[in-house]
């Protein structure tokens, strides 16, 4: 950790630029740029663009053979008005690092530097890979798959800093960690008219009102309870005036699940429901569905990797295995092709106020967490490229 420590001051800074400059999904330039110019200041890293904005840093080492692990940052921000007072809050109207991945770049740009100054001890190969565009379907994640980054990695880790734990502790799971959140979008079309005379119409208010109630029943009633999933109606547009009947409703909304057989079942419910309810009040329907990112699964070998890490850098009592959560990440789609993990990283602190949860305008991170998270992907990098894991280790193809 002494390393860490040295750079912990450089870190910060690159996140608190980062902070200032917040680009959304696919418009990374001015980020992407920034990674590479910091990359190209440090020892043994071979750079490469394999999308226009992304970051590829290759580093061989020098200590002879071993695997090739993959270390991930995502670099993108969400559509939101930043409305903290830091020094270094956006200057980017209505856009904002909301969720940490500022937070995850400037953690593996230091990782990138400590195993670079290490690169004649190092076996295998370290690949750094600064992704964008994770918060927008189809994801920047298997953009770079397709890309080929992942060709010849037998090892993948990935981090992500979390405001709703506090700062120190670090959260691994085996399996199921993160759930496939797909999305939906529904038209229910009716025949507007007069508010005084709803017989000389067909509402699609009140058939979407009934719409929104029968989903309730997907989830409770008509799938196994011991398999979790979320259907969640979010939004509903409909009307002009007070008493005009509309001719249109649209509804959207999200459905969350880890099981991949379930997956497909859901919208196949859902249509059925649908197409009865409107055929009943003569209305007809338009029903798109989005598949999302993959359910995020953790080897179990791997995450033990980790954990022995963890303990040997940060150390043994800050280590908790958390519930699994509803929430998505396209760090799935590089488990597709080896085996890996996600690691949660504790970044909340109720005494500085640091509570806001993410995709809130005022969502920030203790900034101590940064040096945690580049210990452990350091070595992680170490261990995973000596390690042998074992035939009957989980299949990595969800």
């Amino acid at each position: 950790m002494a390393e860490v420590r040295a750079i912990e001051e450089q870190v910060i800074a690159w996140r608190r630029h980062l902070h200032q400059y917040p680009e959304l999904s696919f418009e990374e330039h001015r980020t992407a740029d920034y990674v590479e110019t910091q990359l190209r200041s440090m020892p043994a890293l071979e750079i490469s663009r394999p999308t226009p904005t992304s970051v590829l840093a290759v580093l061989r080492g020098g200590g002879g053979s071993g695997n090739t692990v993959l270390l991930r940052a995502d670099m993108d921000a969400l559509p939101i008005e930043e409305e903290t007072d830091l020094p270094y809050a956006s200057q980017h109207a209505g856009v904002m690092h909301a969720c940490g991945h500022d937070g995850h770049t400037a953690m593996l740009l230091g990782a990138a530097k400590l195993l670079g100054e290490r690169q004649a001890a190092l076996s295998g190969e370290i690949r750094f890979i600064f992704q964008h565009a994770e918060e927008l379907f189809p994801g920047g994640a298997q953009e770079l798959v397709d890309a080929g980054v992942m060709e010849g990695v037998q090892y993948a880790v990935g981090t992500h800093l979390f405001s709703s734990i506090p700062v120190g502790m670090v959260a691994l799971k085996d399996g199921p960690l993160l759930a496939a959140p797909d999305a939906f979008e529904i038209a229910i079309v009716g025949c507007g008219g007069h508010g005084a005379q709803p017989n000389t119409a067909v509402d699609p208010i009140v058939i979407a009102a009934q719409v929104v109630l029968a989903f309730q029943t997907i989830v409770a009633r008509q799938i196994d309870p011991l398999q979790p999933a979320v259907l969640s109606v979010t939004t509903i547009h409909a009307g002009t005036a007070h008493n005009i009947i509309p001719e249109l409703v649209t509804l959207t909304g999200t459905v969350r699940t880890f099981d991949a057989e379930l997956r497909t079942t859901i919208p196949t419910l859902m249509e059925r429901l649908l197409k009865g309810i409107t055929e009943a009040y003569g209305a007809s329907y338009r029903f798109e569905y989005t598949h999302g990112y993959r359910a995020l699964h953790n080897d179990p070998q791997v995450t033990g990797v980790l954990r022995e890490v963890v303990r040997e850098t940060v150390g043994a009592g800050v280590l908790f295995e958390p519930p699994a959560n509803m929430g998505g990440e396209d760090f799935s789609a590089y488990l597709t092709k080896a085996p890996g993990t996600f690691v949660i990283l504790g970044a909340g602190n109720v005494d500085a106020g640091i509570t806001a949860p993410h995709h809130h305008p005022k969502f920030a991170i203790d900034e101590r967490a940064l040096g945690t998270g580049v210990a452990i992907l350091v070595g992680a990098a170490e261990r995973l490229s000596m390690f042998t894991q074992a035939p009957n280790s989980l299949d990595h193809a969800h």
